[in-house]
């Protein structure tokens, strides 16, 4: 089998996972449904994917990889973390937003399970916090950034406000775009409340 071949296989499978997962969730959808969807034979998916949860799995493994990738490549492009904080709120809000059913996948059928959550947390999304991280202390360093403040909580609080912002999103019945909140949740985190 050629190699772009196999590649655009793959690709499809995992397309397909996310529509169908997205629609029927993941718990009701099946590896017949995924294969119907990608225009491929059940057996073909057992080709590329050990089942069900192993399509999950890469399906949020290659969106980590894509974010992880594309905000290093942008945070190399300016030394102000305050600048830095500002572009993975618009890159992470600007890819899902453009992806409705990664997001559904993300936000609800990733989390429909503790089994899930539990290596998800051990595996890229530490990385992906690590980042956020690392950019607040480097702003701490630089005096831009309070110092009284644990990081790795900033990094979670700061992750947990693009969180919300896409949950709301999915679930809101009227439609808007979704990266023009990075601005507005980059304000608050920075500036706080305080007038």
């Amino acid at each position: 089998m050629a190699r772009n071949n196999v590649a655009d296989k793959r690709e499809a499978i995992l397309r397909a996972g996310i529509k169908v997962f997205a629609e029927k969730g993941f718990f009701n959808s099946k590896v017949a449904d995924v294969a119907k969807a990608a225009g491929v034979a059940d057996g073909t998916v057992y080709l590329y994917f050990k089942g069900k949860d192993d399509i999950l799995h890469s399906i949020f493994d290659r969106a980590m990889a894509e974010f992880i990738g594309e905000g290093r490549r942008e945070l190399e492009r300016s030394d102000d973390p305050a600048d830095q904080l500002a572009k993975i709120a618009e890159l992470h809000l600007s890819r899902l937003g453009a992806d409705r059913e990664l997001a559904v996948v993300f936000q609800i059928e990733l989390r429909g399970s503790t089994k899930f959550m539990e290596a998800f947390s051990a595996a890229a999304f530490a990385e992906y916090l690590q980042i956020i991280r690392k950019t607040i202390e480097s702003g701490q360093n630089a005096g831009l950034f309070r110092g009284d403040v644990k990081p790795i909580v900033a990094a979670k609080m700061f992750y947990g406000a693009l969180d919300e912002m896409v949950t709301n999103w999915i679930l809101s019945k009227k439609p808007y775009a979704l990266e023009p909140l990075a601005g507005e949740v980059v304000k608050v985190f920075l500036g706080g409340l305080k007038a």
